[in-house]
């Protein structure tokens, strides 16, 4: 299958083919929606990205046609379709909570009023609050919470391009942005409104000293938003970073309250 959807993503210019083939291309996504397929997982510790799944997902978005559709009052005119076997995956799904077919959830799962996008897979136990939304192919963790408004980006092109990974037992706080394959390690903790991208600092400073990075918080790391100062034409500026500010302590469960946690650090949020 990997190396049939390979050929038909390398000439998916050839209508025909595409449309001889189609069959191949609804099963990738079957397999995605009843979790027996991911885009991403974690294989000995190292996060792969399985390119040819991505390339389906592509696949299907050309070939399927656009439809229109409804629940109750509410109309929609669209290619992909809604998921719909919550029950048999013991998911929670509160209306009007919305996940595209091609996404999953593992048992546990509560969806409030959100969105979930094609390729996205959501851990056991996790909760997905009132408008955040999980971006195409994002991966979420078991027992992660994120919180209302939260934004993971959808990676979808380039194929081989990472997606937002946000690990098991991660707590997001309300109107958090995560994108461009950001990756939030286990049992992090990010306060409210942290924005963070491919190109914001993230400056640790947990020893005492500012050592920045990119692209990856690390375990159990307490993390709030903040500036940094920087000159532009002779003016000095303040552009957008977050602060490590310290770890998360064993005692505090992947229960325990956003407010909690900042509470030890003597932060409010």
């Amino acid at each position: 299958m990997k190396e049939l959807i390979e050929k038909l993503y390398a000439n998916s210019s050839d209508t025909e083919l595409l449309r001889e083939n189609m069959n191949a291309v609804e099963k990738v996504i079957s397999l995605l929606d009843i979790g027996e397929l991911r885009v991403c997982e974690k294989i000995k510790g190292d996060w792969v990205v399985h390119d040819w799944v991505k390339q389906a997902i592509l696949l299907y978005f050309k070939l399927m046609p656009m439809k229109a559709g409804a629940l109750g009052e509410l109309h929609y005119f669209d290619k992909i379709p809604l998921k719909s076997n919550y029950k048999a995956l013991n998911v929670r799904c509160v209306p009007p909570a919305a996940a595209r077919y091609g996404s999953f959830m593992e048992p546990g799962v509560v969806l409030m009023p959100s969105y979930v996008n094609i390729g996205a897979y959501v851990g056991a136990g996790s909760m997905v609050d009132t408008w955040a939304t999980v971006g195409s192919c994002a991966q979420v963790g078991a027992g992660v919470h994120l919180s209302g408004g939260v934004g993971l980006g959808g990676v979808l092109e380039p194929p081989s391009a990472s997606p937002v990974i946000i690990e098991d037992g991660a707590f997001l706080g309300s109107r958090c942005i995560v994108v461009e394959g950001v990756r939030i390690g286990e049992e992090a903790v990010l306060a409210s409104n942290s924005t963070i991208t491919q190109s914001t600092p993230i400056v640790d400073i947990r020893n005492g000293e500012k050592t920045i990075t990119k692209g990856s918080i690390p375990a159990r790391a307490v993390v709030i938003p903040g500036t940094l100062e920087k000159e532009m034409n002779g003016v000095q500026i303040h552009t957008a970073c977050v602060y490590i500010i310290g770890e998360r302590k064993a005692s505090t469960d992947r229960k325990t309250s956003l407010n909690s946690v900042l509470r030890e650090f003597s932060l409010s949020v």
